[in-house]
C-alpha cells in the first residue's frame, strides 16, 4: 500500500512517542516496586546476570554445557518464583514490571515482518484524517449523514426524472467508488449548480479512502493551482519550496479531489497547471475527482480542448440536480 512520506513520518513520530511513554511508565513502576521491596531489585539484577551467563555458556561450547545449562535453568526458575511471590504479596500482578508494549504484534517497532504493522497504519490513518479535517468544511461529512430527503421527489420543470432519483444513483456511485478504492476504473466529475452536495459527497469519499490508509489531497481549484504558480514564480525560496512540496503531493497522492473548478482566476499559467495536474495523474494511473458548477459549454470556454478532451474521455460525469440545499436548510 502506498504512503505519503510526510504523514508516514508523523505516524512514526507518534509511535516513537508511544515507545517513550511506555518506557517511562515501566521505569516508574520499577522505582515504585524497588522502593517497597528492595529484594526484587536484587532478583532482577541476578536474572540479568544469568542471561549474560547463558550467552557466555552458549558461545563457549564447554563439554559440560548441558549440565551447566540445566543448573542455570533451575536457578532461574527459583528466582522467577521468588519474584512472583513478592509481587503478589505487594498486591501486584506478576507481569507488572515486564516491558510495556502497546502492540503485541510488532512490539512497537512499527513493522510486522517486512510490512508496516497495523498499529503504524492506524497512526498513519489518524494523521491523514487529521489533515483532511483541516481541509474539509464541517468535519462531520459521512455517507451516513447524507440526507437524500432534501431532494425533491417530483421532477423539476423540463425533466422527467426527479432530483431524488437522480441523486440516489449518484450517491450509490460515490459510495461504490469509495468502498472499491483503489480498484476503480474511472475518475469522477461532479457537475451541477451551487449547494447540491458536490463538496459534501467528495468529502465523504475522502474520509472513506483515507480510513483505508490511502493518501488523499483535497483542495479548491483556486488554492491548488496557485501552488503550481508559486512553485514557478515565487521569489522567496521557502515559499517556492513549500509550494513545490504541495505540488508533489497533488501529483503523487492516491486520490486527488479538486473542488470548485472554474472559480479560480483563468490565466495561461493556471490553465497550464490544470493540464499538468490532470494529465500527469492520468498517465500515472492515479484517480482524481473534480467538482464544478460549470456546464460543459462553460468548461469549453474556460479551458483548452486538450483539458476538456481529457475530462470528457477519462471522467465519469455525475450531473447533480435539485434545489440549493443550503437555502432549503435555512
Amino acid at each position: 500500500m502506498p504512503y505519503d512520506g510526510k504523514l508516514l513520518a508523523q505516524a512514526r513520530e507518534a509511535l516513537e512517542q508511544r515507545r517513550a511513554d511506555n518506557a517511562a511508565e515501566q521505569q516508574r513502576r520499577l522505582s515504585l516496586v524497588y522502593a517497597r521491596d528492595p529484594e526484587i531489585e536484587q532478583i532482577d539484577l541476578r536474572l540479568r546476570r544469568q542471561m549474560a551467563e547463558l550467552v557466555r555458556l552458549t558461545v563457549s561450547r564447554a563439554p559440560d554445557l548441558a549440565e551447566k545449562l540445566e543448573v542455570l535453568k533451575h536457578d532461574n526458575l527459583e528466582l522467577q518464583a521468588d519474584r512472583a511471590e513478592r509481587l503478589t504479596a505487594l498486591g501486584l500482578p506478576i507481569d507488572y514490571l515486564d516491558e510495556i508494549v502497546s502492540c503485541p504484534i510488532c512490539r512497537d517497532t512499527g513493522m510486522d515482518g517486512a510490512q508496516p504493522c497495523r498499529c503504524l497504519k492506524k497512526l498513519y490513518n489518524q494523521a491523514l484524517t487529521k489533515e483532511l479535517s483541516a481541509l474539509l468544511r464541517h468535519g462531520d461529512e459521512s455517507f451516513e449523514r447524507f440526507d437524500l430527503s432534501l431532494y425533491d421527489e417530483q421532477p423539476l420543470e423540463g425533466s422527467t426524472v426527479s432530483p431524488r432519483f437522480a441523486m440516489e444513483r449518484i450517491f450509490a456511485q460515490c459510495r461504490k467508488f469509495a468502498d472499491s478504492f483503489p480498484d476503480v476504473s474511472s475518475n469522477l466529475l461532479f457537475q451541477g449548480g451551487t449547494g447540491l452536495g458536490k463538496t459534501y459527497l467528495s468529502a465523504c469519499i475522502a474520509r472513506v479512502v483515507a480510513d483505508k490508509g490511502y493518501s488523499v489531497c483535497y483542495d479548491s481549484a483556486a488554492s491548488a493551482l496557485e501552488a503550481f504558480e508559486a512553485q514557478k514564480f515565487a521569489r522567496d525560496p521557502e515559499t517556492a519550496e513549500a509550494a513545490a512540496a504541495r505540488v508533489r503531493r497533488m501529483l503523487d497522492c492516491d486520490l486527488m479531489i479538486l473542488d470548485d473548478l472554474g472559480t479560480e482566476m483563468i490565466t495561461s499559467v493556471t490553465v497550464s497547471a490544470l493540464y499538468t495536474l490532470i494529465n500527469s495523474r492520468l498517465n500515472a494511473g492515479k484517480k482524481t475527482i473534480i467538482s464544478t458548477n460549470c456546464t460543459d459549454e462553460e468548461l469549453l470556454r474556460k479551458y483548452t480542448p486538450q483539458i476538456c478532451s481529457r475530462i470528457k474521455g477519462e471522467f465519469l460525469r455525475l450531473p447533480f440536480v435539485g434545489r440549493d440545499i443550503r437555502l432549503l436548510k435555512k
